[in-house]
Parts: structure tokens; C-alpha cells; sequence
């Protein structure tokens, strides 16, 4: 009842006073105006990052160095440097043969992950593993990944002395190198997505 008797009120106030009523008018419009624009946009302010997995052992886990210095970290934010809103996860282990990452892999690569990057490294051979059985269980490891629908980068290239500090472990610079090398495989498989990122524009998930 008190609804009724103010809104008539508000009517009759209106019916006396026509700027008063455009008034009135106008800001509700701007109102509904601001309600339909916030119900638009919330869900893409809302969106979850591309989530990256880097999966590998003491070079993935950044031995004897920051953690910001780890390629994961530096990619993490050459990509945000490229608009890509992403979170790049340190889930290197050190001493970790391919076996222990295949044995901890469901693990280490949550629901929600859109790309791992797998950095085997030389420990299967260091602790008297052979190269068939590597392979195996890079082939496994990829193929399980893959069949969640989630895309895989193998790094497992050669690096330069120049870049190693004691023979086996990344120095910052190397890890750098790694991070450069990866941005533009991982911007590779962002783009392949039905609704590629816009040039200049923010990515999300492949």
C-alpha cells in the first residue's frame, strides 16, 4: 500500500512539473543504460587466464637461481608484455626423471590447463636410464596431455655452453633464452584457436 500511495505521489509531482518528469526520464535511462553495459562486459572482466604448465626438473625449477629468473616466470611475462593475460606454473622438480614427471603428471596439470610445456632434461641418462625408455615416456606423457585437449610444447633442444654454469644448470641468461625461444611457439597455438586473439589484442584460452 505504501508503494502505491508514493508512486502516485511521484506521478502527480510529474504531471505538475514536465522537466521535473524528463528529468526522471533520463536518469533511468542512463540507468538501465549502465545495468546493460555491466551485464555485457562483466563475463570477459571475469575471464580466467591462459594457464601454462611448465613440467621438468632442476632447469624448470630454476637451480641455485630466483625464482623470477626461471623461464617460466620470464615468459610469464613476456606474454603479458604481448597482451596475453597468462599464468605461466612452475612445476619443476629437481632430480626428476621423465618416469617421475609421467608418474606425477595428472598431478601437476589441473583441470583448467591449456598448455604444458614439457622440459624433460638429461636426468633418465645421468641416473643410468636409457634413451628408449626417455622417449617412451615423453610419448606417453604427451599423448595423456593431449587427450584432455590440452596442447604440448616439448623443449628439449641443445643449449650452448655459454649458457650452462657448471655444466648441466640454466644461468639466468639461458633461462632468458629458453623463455624467448618458447613465446613464439606458445603465441603459435594461441592463434590456431576458432577465435584467434585480435593483433595488438588481449588473448585467452587456445
Amino acid at each position: 500500500m505504501k508503494g502505491n500511495k508514493f508512486i502516485a505521489l511521484l506521478a502527480a509531482a510529474a504531471a505538475r512539473t514536465p522537466v521535473a518528469a524528463a528529468g526522471l526520464a533520463f536518469g533511468f535511462g542512463r540507468a538501465m543504460l549502465l545495468a546493460a553495459f555491466v551485464l555485457l562486459f562483466a563475463p570477459v572482466a571475469g575471464a580466467a587466464p591462459l594457464r601454462i604448465v611448465a613440467i621438468g626438473a632442476s632447469n624448470t625449477y630454476g637451480w641455485l637461481i630466483s625464482d623470477q629468473s626461471t623461464y617460466p616466470a620470464v615468459l610469464q611475462r613476456m606474454l603479458r608484455e604481448q597482451g596475453v593475460d597468462a599464468e605461466v606454473i612452475n612445476a619443476g622438480v629437481v632430480l626428476d626423471t621423465t618416469s617421475k614427471m609421467l608418474a606425477r603428471l595428472d598431478f601437476a596439470v589441473p583441470e583448467g590447463t591449456d598448455i604444458v610445456i614439457l622440459q624433460p632434461g638429461g636426468n633418465d641418462l645421468r641416473f643410468f636410464g636409457s634413451k628408449e625408455q626417455r622417449a617412451a615416456n615423453i610419448e606417453t606423457m604427451t599423448r595423456r596431455l593431449e587427450d584432455r585437449a590440452i596442447k604440448v610444447i616439448v623443449y628439449d633442444e641443445e643449449i650452448p655452453r655459454q649458457y650452462v654454469w657448471d655444466g648441466i644448470h640454466f644461468t639466468p641468461a639461458g633461462h632468458t633464452m629458453i623463455a624467448t625461444a618458447l613465446l613464439p611457439r606458445v603465441m603459435a597455438l594461441i592463434s590456431r584457436r576458432p577465435d584467434g586473439p585480435p593483433a595488438g589484442g588481449q588473448a585467452g584460452r587456445p
